[in-house]
This record gives structure tokens, sequence and C-alpha cells, in this order.
């Protein structure tokens, strides 16, 4: 009886594997060419690829790749650190493919990844995508050679300049009908979504220059289906929306002008797209602000409050925008600066909670020794503070918010700074980086001898305008 019931437990764990395996997507890759090589695989979300979910080593012929059905449909990185001779150091190859929801073979040599050099099997979704922008970075470069001429001639009133806006309205009509002519062709196929974006809109090239420019960016999405929620999978759809950012940054010639530019086009973005899919509208919130984050603009993270409290905008990033906002309501220049512990190299605790009689400021900088803004910002500042007037006046405290102790100690060997380079235990989840609202880094205080937030710069300009005023 015990055996029976030992055999039943084991088939019925076996058909739960099964139906679980069956939910994924397998990619069967064939290297050749090479003596071989690592794969791994990562798919594209928020902006970037992640880690590697999927690695394999040593593969010399053919090997599976299970996609988690969590993570379709999606656009993906197969990497290759291959060797071509077995004595070789592995150097790396990549290439994107596309994945809805069909198992695929991919045959690849990782010293020649075009197109024509690749075999497919029962992959509808790459090929098309490869072959559909060929095609059309062609047909638009018919059009862009009709637009520099347009630019470039001077003689708006002349007969040759209408006549060759006449034929770029003619050409653009054309090509945008050839964009839903390929639409309806594949609609079936989960590539197909982005190829409207791809449409250009009408310009009136009798206008100004800052009047087309203003028409351009009132109209940017004219084209985008709000509705369709597919569009966040793609990397082309990411550089989309920043291609409409980079419109707004053509103007910037100052901090203060770059602030308000790009918190208007944060603001008709997240607007536009209120309408649409819950999903795409979170998605673009989400996007702007992270760069409001990255770059500090304030005015910006204030606005995405409208946006963020609206029930139809699923962001993933509410708790994390509500918090910020939070934090530029209670540190601001004039508030009290939080008194912290962290820990030294040594295990001891350091306790900030006041300036040293023999100083006037201290500088807290909170910090991860990956980032690389941070690490650009730290080697500044190493430099900055061997000249001894500026020893004369300031302290710096630099708070490492790692994950790990052990990343904050290799970086802490590597550097040897000459002030207190501590590291928070629990990094962006300790109690110090909640006290001062550390989402992102690298995060400035300059604090005064009364435990005042004096100053918050951005950069190592910044610190330098606060300290040379």
């Amino acid at each position: 009886m015990l055996k029976k019931i030992q055999l039943l437990i084991a088939v019925l764990l076996s058909c739960a594997t099964m139906r679980a395996m069956a939910q994924d997507c397998s990619v069967t890759v064939t290297i050749r060419g090479v003596h071989d090589a690592k794969l791994s695989i990562s798919k594209f979300s928020n902006g970037r690829y992640g880690e590697a979910f999927e690695t394999v080593p040593d593969v010399s012929g053919q090997t599976v790749l299970r996609v988690p059905k969590s993570l379709l449909p999606g656009q993906f990185l197969l990497r290759m650190d291959y060797r071509k001779k077995e004595t070789d150091n592995p150097y790396p190859s990549e290439f994107i493919f596309f994945l809805n929801k069909e198992n695929i073979g991919l045959g690849i040599n990782p010293l020649a990844t075009q197109l024509d050099s690749i075999v497919f099997q029962n992959d509808n979704e790459t090929p098309l995508y490869y072959s559909f922008m060929n095609e059309n970075a062609a047909k638009k470069r018919q059009l862009a050679l009709v637009g520099q001429v347009l630019e470039s001639y001077n003689d708006r009133a002349g007969k040759f300049y209408k006549e060759a806006a006449t034929e770029f309205e003619k050409q653009r009509v054309l090509y945008n009908k050839w964009i839903d002519e390929q639409t309806a062709m594949h609609r079936t196929s989960m590539v197909s979504h982005l190829f409207p974006i791809q449409k250009i809109g009408e310009k009136n090239w009798f206008d100004s220059a800052d009047k087309q420019a203003l028409a351009q960016q009132n109209t940017y999405f004219y084209f985008v289906d709000l509705k369709d929620s597919t569009l966040l999978h793609f990397q082309d759809f990411s550089d989309f929306v920043t291609n409409y950012v980079s419109l707004f940054g053509m103007r910037v010639t100052n901090d203060s002008l770059r602030d308000s530019l790009f918190t208007q086009a944060g603001r008709l973005a997240c607007q536009k797209f209120s309408s649409g899919h819950p999903k795409l509208y979170g998605w673009v919130v989400d996007y702007f602000y992270r760069g409001y984050e990255g770059y500090n603009i304030l005015p910006g993270i204030n606005m995405l409050q409208q946006f963020i409290n609206d029930p139809n905008c699923l962001t993933s990033k509410k708790q994390e925008i509500m918090k910020r906002l939070e934090g530029m309501k209670k540190l601001k220049i004039g508030a009290p600066a939080p008194a912290f512990e962290a820990e030294m190299f040594d295990g001891m605790k350091l306790r900030f909670d006041g300036v040293s009689k023999q100083k006037k400021y201290e500088l807290v900088i909170f910090y991860e020794s990956g980032c690389g803004h941070c690490n650009e910002l730290l080697a500044k500042l190493a430099n900055w503070y061997k000249i001894p007037e500026n020893q004369i006046w300031v302290d710096i405290i630099t708070v490492s918010v790692d994950d790990k102790r052990a990343s904050w100690e290799l970086a802490y060997q590597q550097n040897n700074f000459s002030w207190y380079n501590v590291w928070a235990p629990e990094g962006i989840n300790s109690k110090a980086a909640n006290d001062y609202y550390i989402l992102s880094t690298p995060v400035i205080f300059i604090i005064d001898k009364e435990m005042k937030i004096q100053g918050m710069p951005v950069d190592m300009e910044g610190i330098n305008r606060f300290f040379n005023q």
C-alpha cells in the first residue's frame, strides 16, 4: 500500500512538473562555427535588459533555454561568450530576438549574427522584425533626403522649394500607407504592433523652425495606439519615448530651463497616455519618474503626483514616488538633518549627530559602489578634498547603501578615501537611507553646526558653487 501511495505521489509530481513546463517556452539554440560558448538569456524591461534568467555553459552543439511564461511575450537578448578555439579566452557576441508564445529554434554562429546567417525554426517574429526594419530604414532614407534639401534651402518663396515640399508630402503619405499595409498584412504578429510608431506626421515646411518643433512635440504620439499595452515589451517603444524627450532637450541651455522643459514634456506625455491602457499609462509615469530622479528634477517629480493619484494609472513606482514627495517636503533647505548610525570598515559604529567643532559644515553623500555616477562624483570629490582650504571648512562622510557589505568592502579597499567612508546595514532599506528618503544614488547633503540642511547639490559643480558663493 505504501509503495502505491509513493508511486501515485511521484506521478502527480511528474504531471505537475510537465504542466508547469508546458506553460513555458523553449529556445533551442544550435551553436556553430566556434569551439564552444556560454549562453545566457535576459529580457528587455523598463528601459534595459535585466539579469540573465537562464545560463548554460560550454555549449558546443545544441541546447535548450527555457523562458518562463511570466516573461512572455517579450524582447530578449541572447548573449554568447564564445571561444573560437579551445585555448582562446571567451569573447562576447549578442543577438536580439522576439518571443511570443511559440517554441523556437535558432541556428547561429556567434561570429556572424546577420539575419541571413541565422537559421530560424518556427520563428515568425524575429525575421519579420528585422526584414521590416531594414526595408523601413531604406524608405525613410529617401524621405530624409528630400527633408535635408528643404532644411538647407533658403528661398522658401521659390518654385523649387514649393515643389520639394509637395514631393515630401506625397512621399510621406505613400510611406505611411505602406506602414498601414504592413501592419494589416502581419496583424497576427506581435512585432507588428511596433510598425505604426514608425509613421511620420504632417509637417508644414513654410512655418518657422520653432513652430515646426512645437507642432512635432504636440503631435508626436498621434500614431500610437494608446490602448496597446504590447508596446511595453519593446525597446523600440522605449527609444521612441526617449526621442520625444530629446525634442525638448534640444532647447536646453541651463539647468533651470532643463527642469522646466523636461517637466513640460512629462506632463504632456502623461496627459496623452492617461486616456489609454492603464499599464501603458503607468509605464509612461514610471519612465519620467526614473528620468526626474536620475537628474534630480524636483518640479518634475512633484508634477507626477497628480497622475499617480489617478486610479487608472497602474504605475509600479507609486510608493516610491510618494516616498520621494514626502522626502521633498521634509528634507529641504533649513530642515533638521536626521542623526544616523553606520558601520566602519573595522566593524565599529559611527554615529553622526553633529558637525565637529573644528569644521563649519558636514558633507554627507549616500552612494552605491556599483553606481557609475557615484564613482565619478567620489573621484572628483577626492581631488577637491586634496585642496587644503577645502579641508578647513568641511568634514565628509560617504555612506554606502550597497545591499551587501562585501561589495562596499571591496570598493573601500580600492578607493582609500581620506574621510569617513561607512556602510549602512540593510543598504537602501536601512534606517539611515529611510530617514534621508534615499531611493537612488548619489544624493548629497550639506549640513551645518545646528544640524540643519543648508544645501542639496546634485553634482560636484553644485558643491563647488555652494562653498564658493
